[in-house]
């Protein structure tokens, strides 16, 4: 009777085994499977406001000083891309007590990505990118390249992030970008002296800021959350740069970055947020951060945050006018403060100019220095 009670006990035994070991290899990580890791992002996504207030398709050149020719872009240029909305420097900073390897995917489903550091695999539509056998080395010393000259890029990695290496590539971050059309959180439409700000979605969008500079002469208004819709106020009294920086600061802080990194996005864009024409400024709510960039890491970290800011350009009555005198008086310094923004202000007003051709031809060249 025992030799067939083990004869019958052992299959058994088996098949709970094997059953077992298939639902661990196909279950999702739990909590306890995660590693000692935390991964926190920030990026913006920069777009323009057409005449009914909603995003509007450009060509998002990049400038001279834009990146560093180290950086791999998607067929050297990005002149012929059209998209509604430019996703900039997104960067992937990484923080742990002990050296560890992930793999990293980003997908950005129907759209482009056009610029990445440290090597990677990319998609055959330039729709995925994926770094594998990322090398994280919290104690380590690193020196990462530099280039002469400016760059948007560098101030990235003044964080306490750990040093990355991919290859025998070594970077603080993984960096990429992109242009893309996809549906955005607001809309913003220029009524006589304001703006009107519409929520487009159903959960609420954090901390709106309307910022102007007009001929160096800087307003800005705290608008806070908003949930359906408000008008801002373009008389609003002029500041100066300090506490708008302070402000953004702590709402990037409480959104869920670091200090250093919240200073260190502001750095990175300080001469592109602040320049030149009326924009809005908003927390990308988090479902919609995942949704247009699904994030994948494995083995998976303990902890995600995700803070992109929307930036988004209104092109006012006052802005338009600007531009005709502009044109009208061959002033070039006058259009050229406008950049990358020139030309869809111009297509609005409807205006053409040999001047104008001149200026994007010149602004396509720099933006292609490193071909």
């Amino acid at each position: 009777m025992n030799k067939i009670y083990s004869r019958f006990l052992i299959p058994v035994f088996l098949l709970f085994v094997i059953i077992t070991a298939a639902h661990a290899l196909s279950d999702p990580p739990k909590p306890n499977d995660q590693i000692d890791l935390r991964v926190h992002e920030w990026g913006t996504f920069t777009s323009i406001a057409g005449e009914n207030g909603e995003a509007v398709s450009w060509r998002p050149f990049g400038g001279p000083t834009d990146l560093p020719c180290f950086v791999d872009r998607f067929r050297n240029s990005k002149r012929d891309i059209l998209g509604s909305v430019r996703m900039e420097t997104p960067v992937l900073y990484f923080y742990g007590s002990r050296d560890s390897t992930v793999d990293v995917k980003v997908l950005f489903p129907k759209n482009v990505i056009t610029e990445w550091y440290p090597k990677a695999t990319v998609s055959r539509t330039n729709d995925a990118i994926e770094w594998s056998d990322v090398r994280i080395s919290p104690n380590a010393t690193a020196e990462f390249p530099v280039e002469p000259g400016e760059s948007h890029y560098y101030a990235a990695r003044e964080t306490d992030a750990a040093s990355l290496q991919v290859g025998s590539q070594k970077e603080k971050f993984l960096f990429y970008r992109g242009v893309g059309t996809f549906a955005l959180p607001i809309s913003a439409k220029a009524m006589g002296d304001g703006i009107l700000v519409k929520n487009l979605r159903a959960d609420a969008v954090p901390g709106l800021i309307l910022f102007e500079n007009r001929g160096g002469k800087l307003r800005y208004q705290v608008a806070g959350t908003l949930r359906n819709e408000v008008a801002l106020d373009l008389r609003s009294q002029q500041a100066s740069l300090r506490p708008l920086e302070m402000d953004l600061e702590r709402i990037l802080v409480a959104e869920g970055l670091y200090q250093k990194e919240a200073q260190a996005m502001i750095e990175t864009w300080r001469d592109s947020w602040f320049e030149e024409g009326t924009r809005l400024f908003y927390i990308v709510p988090q479902h919609v951060i995942d949704s247009v960039l699904p994030l994948n890491i494995q083995p998976a970290p303990a902890q995600i945050a995700r803070v992109f800011v929307g930036r988004m350009e209104v092109i006012t009555p006052s802005i338009e006018e600007d531009v005709r005198q502009a044109i009208a008086k061959n002033d070039r310094p006058a259009l050229e403060k406008y950049g990358r923004f020139l030309q869809p202000i111009a297509r609005r007003i409807g205006t053409k100019s040999a001047l104008l051709d001149s200026i994007y031809s010149s602004y396509v060249e720099r933006a292609s220095s490193c071909n």
